[in-house]
């Protein structure tokens, strides 16, 4: 059997760590932030809807959801749709856009998403789903590696029929939520049906990327060590923690928590130019501003700010009132409710 054509993956060191593709969370200014600090292995953009990218006010649209660095590379686009026609015609403008790999969201389980067959609901309709990962690989002309992010199945798990059903079509890398959709965040990811799928996709060719409640860098290498898998994916452990990927950052202070919430709120800015709402960065407020003396008070002056000025003001005013408390070494942050 032919093997699967990894491009980029092949280069990548074992074990590889990579950051989840989150909605309103890992756009271009926050990707950005994330590599000031310590990047990781491979960087997803948010998922973009490929039939918004078919329609010509839907692609003005969305253009920015698929900006890019060039110190981002390797850079992953990920796409949505039931659609193999639309899929094909995205994957197109990705390859034309020289992003690095294609990604496939089979996972997610937004209502909105899954009623157009797109999503979770790619689990539920097996051969469509083979259909739209060929449409994408025939849409990037062999140029780029396609992936698929996915989870355990639907309502229960599938993972015996569902993972050895895409694998038929050679995909570069397959990253397994190692939950069901009906299961959301409710209870612990199931590890060990991440290590079933290694043996699964043994001899495929394909890599396995594990994901679901990996806390930090050495969870994450006990996780590698578990299962076999290829690489380990995180998502809401980067909220309040963008040293997440330096193993040599063990603790931080109030001040570099603050400093890096103002970092990220000056980034913001910079690159969407007021074109963005800054309340998206309230979520990662509530990551930075806890745990700390007045954190509570803090927190709530800055999640009624109006705008970005207003929380500069509020971070640079804590830290010149109390000294002694942004000296204080913070613990890990708790991840978040769950992050798409």
């Amino acid at each position: 059997m032919e093997k699967a054509f990894l491009g980029f993956w092949e280069k990548l060191p074992r074990p590889f760590f990579v950051l989840a593709p989150l909605a309103n969370v890992t756009d271009a200014a926050f990707r950005q932030f994330i590599v000031k600090y310590k990047r990781p292995d491979v960087l997803w953009t948010e998922f973009v809807a490929a039939d918004g990218l078919c329609h010509p006010k839907g692609r003005l649209a969305l253009s920015r959801d698929l900006r890019y660095e060039e110190n981002e590379r390797p850079i992953v686009a990920q796409l949505f749709t039931g659609d193999p026609d639309k899929m094909f015609r995205a994957a197109r403008m990705v390859r034309e856009l020289k992003f690095d790999g294609l990604d496939i969201n089979m996972g997610c389980p937004d209502k909105n998403v899954m009623k157009q067959g797109a999503g979770a609901a790619c689990m539920c309709d097996v051969k469509n789903a083979e259909a739209v990962i060929r449409a994408a690989m025939s849409g990037v002309g062999g140029e780029i590696p396609v992936s698929v992010k996915t989870r355990l199945g639907d309502v229960k798990d599938e993972l015996e029929t569902w993972l050895p059903a895409i694998l038929e079509t050679q995909l570069a890398a397959v990253t397994l939520h190692a939950r069901t959709r009906k299961e959301m965040s409710a209870v612990p990811a199931h590890w060990e049906r991440v290590k079933r799928a290694v043996e699964i996709a043994k001899g495929s060719g394909t890599l396995i990327i594990g994901n679901g409640d990996v806390r930090n860098m050495a969870d994450a290498r006990a996780k590698i060590s578990e299962t076999g898998a290829d690489g380990i994916m995180f998502g809401r452990a980067i909220f309040g923690n963008p040293w997440l990927f330096d193993e040599s950052k063990k603790e931080a202070t109030v001040r570099e928590r603050l400093e890096a919430a103002l970092l990220l709120t000056r980034i913001f800015l910079d690159t969407w130019q007021g074109t963005k709402n800054f309340d998206i960065l309230k979520k990662h407020y509530q990551a930075y501003v806890a745990g700390f003396p007045l954190a509570k008070e803090l927190r709530i002056q800055m999640m009624a700010a109006h705008d970005i000025s207003e929380i500069e003001k509020l971070i640079l005013d804590y830290l010149l009132a109390h000294p002694e408390e942004a000296e204080i070494v913070l613990g890990e942050a708790p991840l978040p409710h769950h992050a798409r």
